[in-house]
């Protein structure tokens, strides 16, 4: 189900080769697509949907799809080996996941440094992969972009930063980090990425995955994608600059690309852009194949219900007696093919409508 606490969340455990345990879960529809949310840094299966950074994002599209969660080795509820933090490593985790979902085909979201390793898995294994979608993104890792020894002796301090004072009751490092990822998050939320932060991992855990994620070099594969892809952007993103975006859409073929209105790293759930990015990765996931056509009264009367209004607020808004509205409404229902309100509500925001 999706919007779960905590405590009624159930987690499951994929083995690694090394006898590491990952962590995962999953939420939503039975019936509904798959989608695999590949493991990022600062993520917490279970505190995911407490989070006011990541909670929106559980909610919201467990609601469309059958949802898979996991944290990478040594965050979140998951273990630990000795293996150093690589793209092999990462892949290694989500090709785990994935056979223990017994799912045959998935669609894959890869975020921030979660997209060369959702890139990787879709080259390596292209017939698990029925979509590829792209949020935050870059093709290679920050030291392969840095063009000065004055600007790889910031990154490096910026680590060692990390390294030394993450796990300090000072919140002072972790905000320093979280005002450059949502600068222009509301203070709860701010509050809840320092949270984020310190429960993910440790201090040398976190530094030790920026400095894996700042050597990733992914370019070689983007051409080989065959999957449709997708590649979302905040315009304003600090962190990877939206031209980073720009090129992974150029050297992946056909892929679309798509900006959204925000000066955050990830769209916030009180932004626009989250509604946005939402019925973006619905649309593209789900396709036309699932749409059903609705004439543009359908679609007008598709609206009002996903907007939660009741039969006489549809009737008044438009301009038509209660009966039509009774007897639109049936028709409309079986073209989405649901039986009540409740499921109509659900498929119509589905559909972005």
């Amino acid at each position: 189900m999706s919007g779960l606490p905590a405590s009624g969340q159930e987690f499951r455990f994929a083995a690694l080769s090394s006898g590491a345990r990952i962590a995962w879960t999953r939420s939503g529809r039975r019936d509904a697509p798959v989608l695999v949310r590949v493991a990022h840094w600062l993520t917490h299966v279970e505190y995911d949907t407490r989070s006011p950074v990541w909670g929106p994002w559980v909610e919201s599209l467990s609601r469309a799809f059958r949802l898979v969660r996991y944290d990478e080795r040594g965050c979140g509820l998951s273990g630990d080996d000795a293996r150093p933090r690589s793209l092999e490593a990462w892949l290694e985790e989500l090709e785990a996941v994935i056979e223990a979902t017994g799912e045959r085909q998935v669609a894959l979201l890869g975020t921030s440094g979660a997209a060369a390793v959702a890139i990787a898995y879709a080259v390596r294994h292209p017939e698990r992969v029925s979509h590829l979608v792209l949020l935050g993104g870059y093709l290679h890792g920050a030291l392969h972009r840095c063009a000065t020894a004055e600007e790889r002796a910031f990154l490096e301090a910026q680590w060692r930063l990390v390294e030394l004072g993450w796990g300090r009751n000072d919140p002072a490092v972790r905000e320093f980090f979280t005002s450059r990822f949502v600068p222009a998050a509301p203070p709860e939320v701010r509050e809840g990425l320092n949270e984020q932060q310190r429960r993910s991992c440790d201090g040398p855990r976190a530094a030790e995955i920026m400095r894996a994620r700042a050597e990733v070099d992914v370019r070689p594969l983007a051409p080989r994608v065959r999957a449709p892809t997708l590649v979302l952007h905040c315009e304003g993103d600090r962190v990877t600059p939206v031209e980073l975006g720009h090129a992974i859409a150029a050297s992946i073929p056909e892929a679309r690309f798509e900006s959204l209105p925000s000066s955050n790293h990830v769209p916030l759930g009180h932004e626009p852009a989250f509604r946005r990015f939402c019925d973006a990765v619905v649309e593209f996931v789900c396709g036309a194949a699932r749409a059903p056509r609705l004439t543009r009264r359908e679609r007008a009367l598709a609206g009002l219900v996903a907007q939660g209004l009741d039969n006489a607020q549809i009737a008044a808004h438009l301009g038509v007696a209660d009966k039509t509205v009774r007897n639109a409404l049936s028709a409309l229902y079986g073209k989405l093919g649901v039986d009540n309100r409740a499921r109509a509500v659900v498929r119509a925001r589905e559909l972005g409508l």
